[in-house]
């Protein structure tokens, strides 16, 4: 049930990032055309298209992260035993645990400035933008706490023989199952 409910969250996540890139095409594209074509522009576009940019790339974190597909270095994971692998993954989620921590701190910490002002063409709360940083920051904070879980249940072997490296289709939990 929950595989379920997690599998759909992240399929609405999907469709989401590719509405947001649809979005930014034919809002960057119509504009070229009008600029172009016909000497005018739709002034609001512009200004969307980079907000749909920034919740695209920060939903697309949540999403890469999930699968496993950030950048990493396994090498030295390959040289380590066990317990170096166990210290590795634990460590590493912890750090990612903090950062996300602070992320939602700092986005705390800048809600009510950003939620006092307004962007220049669409006129929203610019909290409707940078309010990005508390979705990110759970969800990543999240999932590197599932992960830190699995690790400590599963230990290290099962967590680093699970990753297979070279294909990177699947995601951690769906490798130790």
């Amino acid at each position: 049930m929950i595989k379920t409910v997690t599998d759909m969250i992240f399929r609405g996540l999907e469709f989401i990032l590719v509405a947001l890139l649809a979005g930014m095409v034919v809002m960057v594209f119509g504009n070229v055309v009008l600029r172009y074509g016909f000497n005018s522009g739709i002034t609001i576009s512009e200004e969307l298209s980079r907000y749909f940019f920034v919740w695209l790339t920060f939903l697309g974190a949540i999403v890469t992260f999930r699968e496993n597909s950030h950048l990493g270095v396994d090498i030295m994971l390959r040289l380590l035993g066990g317990r170096g692998r166990l210290a590795c993954y634990i460590v590493g989620d912890l750090i990612i645990i903090f950062c996300c921590a602070i992320f939602f701190w700092g986005t705390w910490v800048q809600a009510p400035i950003n939620a006092t002002m307004e962007s220049p063409v669409v006129g929203v709360s610019m909290l409707w933008v940078y309010g990005i940083g508390f979705f990110t920051s759970i969800g990543i904070g999240l999932l590197a706490t599932a992960n830190l879980v699995s690790t400590l249940r599963f230990g290290a072997d099962a967590r680093f023989a699970a990753g297979d490296f070279e294909s990177g289709s699947l995601s951690l939990r769906e490798r130790i199952e």
